[in-house]
């Protein structure tokens, strides 16, 4: 994944074009950069600013637009009429994601973009937003609305969706005391994000919260998903938030590596490789799960937030992976590892008698439940997942490979496939498939 950021630079690398580069690289996507001006700041001050030349910035977009193919794009400090202009008219025409982050002021009080310059950021930078990322002073000077609760924010979102943006993300909403709210409103939807406040002044959270809009959007076109990932990780790095110069506190919002993760998204690039696997997609989708040792809840197993998608011929992966993000299979390998602790990873695929049948030759272990036995209170508390794999291991000594069931009345058939880890189960894909 290439991304593109186009903003001011920022030599203490807590925001602008820096920042961008570290959360894109972070994420495993190259990062490529257009600076519109460099700023003179750092933690606690900011001293000076001075654009770059809109012949320049021109010359940079050139560039890199012919040399590289970009997935998206994020737009940060523009600075004058003469920059805006110039970004309009080499933007406009392309079909990929833009994210706008309206930076207008700093933390340490800089003024990042002119006065003077706010009208035509109305009606030439907004209007190129697939998704547009105010906080709650920027949504109130680009609209003119004072911004009190959830309403006068859906207010200002929807006015912000009239002068041209597809989307938006109005971030940090005060709607209670110890309550703040993403309000976010779609081409189709408008929902909310609440959390707990964070009472904590930082530099870099508003930049950090498009990069992560922009990287979750270009790989999974959803904007729900999206401004979920970016608040939940926003987050994260103002809790995390370092004390490395002497103002306030910086965002460095990198994560250390996690073991599983890399794990889990090495097997589940494999597996989206696998021929002819789409055939093996069911109706409701795929999900690939992961765990520790001996987890206490689904919170602790690592899945998709969405799934793996059948598109054509081909499978996609469609949302994030979050400890959480799976239910359905997340459930089943609980269960599965209560009783059988050594067994760490689990996928769902579409049950096919051929399937059935590959396996008994192949010499794997198989058990299966049957839907149609399950007792009326388990239908009622809708905990089939967990009935279904409790009854299905009651017995048995040894964990089987693959637990199946025929579905029931209005209820797909489903195959899981169990391993000790991910590999483990690809192992056993491949015979099956």
């Amino acid at each position: 994944m290439n991304l593109l950021t186009i903003g001011g630079s920022d030599p203490s690398s807590g925001a602008g074009i820096q920042s961008d580069v570290k959360i894109f690289s972070s994420l495993k996507a190259y990062p490529l950069t257009a600076i519109t001006a460099i700023t003179s700041q750092n933690t606690a001050n900011f001293e000076a600013i001075e654009p770059v030349s809109p012949k320049m910035v021109k010359n940079q977009l050139k560039t890199i637009f012919s040399d590289f193919k970009i997935d998206g794009i994020k737009i940060g400090m523009v600075f004058d009429s003469q920059i805006i202009k110039v970004l309009h008219k080499e933007l406009k025409k392309l079909k990929i994601p833009i994210v706008v982050d309206p930076v207008i002021k700093s933390t340490t009080e800089g003024r990042l973009i002119k006065d003077s310059a706010i009208q035509d950021f109305k009606k030439f930078i907004i209007p190129l937003a697939t998704i547009i990322t105010p906080n709650q002073s920027e949504a109130s000077i680009l609209t003119n609305i004072k911004i009190k609760s959830k309403q006068s924010a859906l207010k200002a979102a929807k006015r912000i969706q009239e002068n041209g943006a597809e989307n938006v993300i109005i971030t940090g909403v005060e709607t209670k005391r110890d309550k703040i709210t993403d309000i976010v409103v779609g081409k189709n939807a408008e929902f909310f994000i609440s959390n707990n406040k964070i009472n904590s002044t930082n530099h870099g959270s508003g930049c950090s919260h498009s990069a992560f809009v922009l990287f979750s959007f270009v790989k999974n076109k959803d904007i729900k998903i999206s401004a979920k990932f970016a608040n939940k990780e926003t987050r994260y790095g103002i809790k995390n938030a370092e004390q490395i110069g002497k103002g306030v506190a910086m965002i460095t919002n990198i994560r250390k590596e996690d073991p599983l993760k890399l794990e889990l998204t090495k097997a589940i690039e494999e597996f989206t490789e696998i021929k002819n696997i789409y055939k093996n997609i069911p109706e409701c989708q795929t999900n690939f799960v992961f765990t520790k040792a001996k987890p206490i809840s689904t919170d602790e197993i690592l899945g998709i937030s969405g799934r793996i998608v059948k598109t054509g011929k081909e499978v996609t992966v469609a949302g994030n992976l979050e400890y959480g993000g799976s239910k359905h299979v997340a459930t089943a390998l609980l269960e599965f590892n209560k009783k059988f602790p050594n067994t760490h990873s689990a996928i769902n695929l579409k049950y096919q008698k051929t399937i059935i049948k590959k396996i008994e030759k192949s010499g794997m272990k198989i058990a299966e439940y049957d839907r149609t036995q399950e007792p009326k209170k388990v239908k009622d508390k809708g905990s089939t997942i967990e009935w279904g794999t409790k009854t299905a291991i009651k017995n048995l000594e040894k964990p089987p490979d693959i637990i199946y069931h025929k579905g029931d009345f209005g209820k797909e058939p489903m195959i899981i496939v169990y391993g000790n880890d991910p590999q483990d189960v690809l192992k056993k894909i491949s015979i099956i498939v």
